[in-house]
C-alpha cells in the first residue's frame, strides 16, 4: 500500500477530519493495509471496546477507484482507527463478491448494481444493505466503425461481461427497446456473448465479435486499441446522465453488530471520494498502483486518463437507476419480481455527510 506523503498526506488527513466531523473480472487477495496513522477518526474505538476486523472487497478496476484510492492511500484504514483491522480481498465479478458475502468471507464490498439486486433477491432481502454510492457512468456500447445505427446490429455478435451482469442487462433492455431480439443462449436478431472483458478485447481486435457493451476501462481500450466507435454512451439513456455503476454494500449482520465500524468505513469512503474528485492525477497514480499490486500489470496511462473523464465519483447511490435496472432485468426474464424496499441503509452515510457539511442522499 502506498501512503501519500508530504502536502498530499496533509490534504488527505484534512479530508478525514472533515468527514469525521465533531464526533462520532481472477486475482489474488490484496494484502491488508499497514497500521493506521494518527487522525481524528483513528483516535476513536468501536463502541464495544472490542477489536474488530473489517473484511472489505473491491475490484482491480477503475470503476472502483474510490476503493483503490482509499486502500492505497491509507484513508480507509486511518478512518477505522487503531482498534479495527482492515483486511481486503479482490474480485473480478459481482457474483463472486456476493457469494463471498453470503459465505461470511467478507463483511462489505464495492460492487455493481445488478449483483447487489440479485443478492438481495436471493436472500429474500436479508443478506445485504447498500450503504453508499461510489461511481456513476463509464459504460458504452462500442462497435465496429461500419455499425452506425441500431438496425446495423442485426445478425451481429455483441459481448457483455457476464450473463445477467449490469452491462448485460443494459444491452438486452436497450435492444428490446429498439425492437431487436436476443435470448440467453445467443440466439435472436443479435447474438449476445457473455465473456470476460480481457477476452472481449482480444475477440474484438480479431474480428470475432462486432462490439461489446462494457464498463471502463474496457470501452476506452476497445476504442484506442481495437479501433471501435461508440454507438451508445449509457449516460445518454439516464436523467442527467447519472446511473449507478458501483456502490458499497455491507452484510446486514455486520451492520447490525458494528454500526460504529460501518460509520468509520463511510468516513473513509467519503474522504476518499472527496480526494478522488479534488486530485485526479494523484488519484490515477494510486489507482494504477493498486491495480498493478493486484494484477501485476499497470494500465496504460493514456487509457486511464481517457477513462477518468467518463466517470463520476459520488456517494449518491442514484437509487432511481437501481430500480430501473431491476425493472429491466425482470422485463427481459433474468430476474423474478423483487421488492427492493429495505435494500438501502443510508442513515450512517447521511450522518457522515451532514457532519462534513455535504448534502445528504436518498434511497428508494
Amino acid at each position: 500500500m502506498n501512503r501519500l506523503a508530504g502536502p498530499t498526506a496533509l490534504g488527505i488527513a484534512a479530508l478525514v477530519v472533515l468527514a469525521a466531523g465533531c464526533g462520532d473480472d481472477d486475482v489474488e487477495s490484496a494484502s491488508p493495509p499497514a497500521g493506521s496513522s494518527d487522525t481524528a477518526a483513528a483516535s476513536d474505538e468501536p463502541e464495544s471496546g472490542e477489536h474488530v476486523t473489517l473484511r472489505l472487497g473491491y475490484f482491480p478496476n477503475v470503476t472502483h477507484a474510490t476503493a483503490l484510492v482509499g486502500v492505497e492511500g491509507g484513508l480507509l484504514a486511518d478512518s477505522l482507527g487503531d482498534n479495527v483491522t482492515l483486511e481486503t480481498s479482490t474480485f473480478n465479478a459481482g457474483g463472486e463478491a456476493v457469494q463471498a458475502l453470503f459465505t461470511d468471507a467478507v463483511d462489505a464490498t464495492y460492487i455493481g448494481p445488478n449483483p447487489a439486486i440479485n443478492g438481495f433477491a436471493k436472500s429474500e432481502g436479508e443478506a445485504l444493505r447498500i450503504v453508499s454510492g461510489a461511481t456513476s457512468g463509464g459504460a458504452f456500447l462500442v462497435v465496429k466503425p461500419e455499425i452506425t445505427s441500431p438496425a446495423d446490429l442485426a445478425d451481429t455478435t455483441i459481448a457483455t461481461p457476464a450473463l445477467g451482469n449490469t452491462q448485460d442487462v443494459a444491452l438486452r433492455a436497450w435492444l428490446r427497446d429498439k425492437g431487436l431480439s436476443a435470448d440467453e443462449s445467443g440466439g435472436g436478431d443479435v447474438s449476445i456473448r457473455p465473456q470476460e472483458n480481457g477476452a472481449t478485447l482480444d475477440s474484438f481486435k480479431a474480428g470475432d465479435i462486432d462490439g461489446a457493451w462494457v464498463p471502463e476501462p474496457w470501452a476506452t481500450r476497445l476504442i484506442q486499441e481495437g479501433g471501435g466507435t461508440v454507438l451508445v454512451d449509457e449516460r445518454d439513456l439516464w436523467p442527467d446522465g447519472q446511473f449507478v455503476t458501483t456502490h458499497l454494500i455491507v452484510s446486514t449482520k455486520f451492520l447490525d453488530e458494528h454500526p460504529d465500524v460501518v460509520k468509520r468505513l463511510l468516513q473513509g469512503h467519503v474522504a476518499a471520494t472527496d480526494f478522488v474528485n479534488a486530485n485526479p492525477e494523484e488519484s490515477q497514480r494510486l489507482v494504477n498502483d493498486g491495480i498493478e499490486a493486484i494484477t501485476q500489470k499497470r494500465m496504460n496511462d493514456e487509457v486511464l486518463a481517457g477513462t477518468w473523464t467518463n466517470l463520476t465519483f459520488t456517494t449518491d447511490p442514484i437509487a432511481s437507476s437501481l430500480q430501473k435496472s431491476a425493472d429491466d432485468a425482470i422485463a427481459i426474464g433474468l430476474l423474478d419480481d423483487v421488492d427492493l424496499t429495505g435494500i438501502y441503509a443510508l442513515d450512517l452515510l447521511n450522518e457522515v455527510l451532514a457532519e462534513a457539511g455535504q448534502p445528504t442522499v436518498t434511497g428508494l
